[in-house]
């Protein structure tokens, strides 16, 4: 099975070079965000993502951050998940890593391991898009240092466990493995 994690930063490209991947035969998009009618910023930005995908493709929506590793562990055919950062973010506002104090970060640890095992017991083809959050400065927040605190731990540990590794910068895909 091909494994393929593609990186980049805002803006680079990746979810469009991710399903460019994936556009010569049906595949399953998996939508990690959740839709927020009172946000008609992130509402485009979803019709978008909508628009520019082939009519072929069948969209799952998977808002619920512990249903994401369970499903890659029992698909087949090629899927394609967009973004891993909207997945952590949901995750972290599920468990209230925002605020500060206790937050559950066993299970957040739990959640993000059972994504990375899914990944690596997948007998689908899966093609996953995140954010690449370790070139930018140390951010000046407690929820923005954890926020790319997590998802590069992430990030480096789904980059193991898939096949190709891909960094979008200004649009151009540079291979890393």
């Amino acid at each position: 099975m091909r494994r393929t994690l593609v990186l980049g930063g805002a803006r680079s490209g990746k979810s469009a070079h991710a399903e460019g991947l994936l556009t010569d035969a049906p595949a399953t998009y998996v939508a990690t965000g959740r839709v927020d009618p009172a946000d008609a910023e992130w509402t485009a930005r979803i019709a978008a993502h909508v628009e520019r995908r082939p009519a072929a493709w069948q969209t799952v929506e998977l808002a619920d951050p512990e249903k994401l590793g369970p499903y890659l562990r029992t698909a087949t055919g090629r899927v394609i998940v967009d973004d891993i950062g909207t997945w952590l973010t949901t995750l972290l506002d599920d468990t209230g890593a925002w605020e500060d104090g206790v937050w559950e970060k066993k299970t957040v640890r739990r959640v993000c391991d059972e994504l990375v095992d899914g990944v690596g017991a997948s007998q689908a083809d899966i093609v996953l898009v995140s954010a690449e959050v370790g070139l930018g400065v140390v951010p000046a927040t407690r929820s923005g240092r954890l926020f790319r605190d997590q998802l590069g731990a992430l990030n480096a540990a789904l980059a193991d466990r898939c096949t190709d590794v891909v960094l979008l910068v200004a649009g151009i895909p540079l291979r890393l493995r």
